[in-house]
């Protein structure tokens, strides 16, 4: 049996770390940089955890033996069953979420595979407003702003990678006296949240950010 223990964006790293030291294969042909690189794989593999256990080690380091395009295939294979998938949620926890949206578009949820996913987050083109759902400490929080699309590429808030960009605003309640006036905080995201999940290696900045917009 698999006792999951690998969140996505870890599994992002070790996809990284995995895709850096084939090409390093394919292109660097002396041995002590082959070295090198194949035990910084392995490194920044153990060191995305806070904590690994003797059999988890024993399942992430033999990143640093593998050859062949096919063996780091079978690597990838074998870590997937130990993914922590995105906590369960139904169309009505989000629903509360956005409690001013009555008609709210929600994706297919049966259809997604939550173990490739740190943020639940789509686009309703009709209002062009983006939706964002992130687990923290046991409970969902709902985020929602405009999107914009830039028609340009740049570094992604979330996923720190050159996508092509939309920008992000969402109104919070401002520090003001008054509980009524509120102001807006806006950052540059990517325009596709799947693609962006698929790259995201540090939920630091997508967590502060959540954290500092939430309701």
């Amino acid at each position: 049996m698999h006792t999951p223990f690998i969140r996505n964006y870890q599994y992002n790293i070790i996809k990284k770390q995995a895709e850096f030291l084939q090409k390093t294969l394919r292109t660097v042909a002396d041995r002590k940089v082959l070295e090198t690189v194949r035990y910084r794989a392995a490194a920044k593999v153990t060191e995305a955890f806070s904590s690994l256990t003797a059999d988890q080690r024993q399942i992430l380091e033999p990143i640093s033996t593998l050859e062949t395009a096919q063996e780091f295939q079978r690597y990838l294979n074998t870590v997937a069953p130990y993914l922590v998938p995105f906590p369960p949620i139904t169309l009505k926890q989000i629903q509360k979420l956005f409690p001013k949206h009555k008609k709210l578009k929600v994706p297919d949820l049966q259809s997604i595979d939550y173990r490739y996913v740190t943020y639940l987050g789509w686009v309703d083109i009709a209002t062009n407003r983006l939706f964002i759902v992130y687990p923290f400490e046991g409970r969902f929080i709902g985020v929602e702003g405009r999107i914009t699309p830039t028609n340009k590429k740049g570094y992604c808030l979330f996923c720190n990678r050159h996508q092509e960009l939309a920008f992000f605003s969402v109104k919070r309640k401002s520090a003001s006296a008054s509980p009524d006036h509120y102001a807006s905080v806006g950052h540059y995201v990517c325009i596709d949240n799947h693609g962006c999940n698929q790259l995201i290696t540090d939920t630091g900045p997508l967590e502060k950010f959540v954290l500092s917009v939430q309701k």
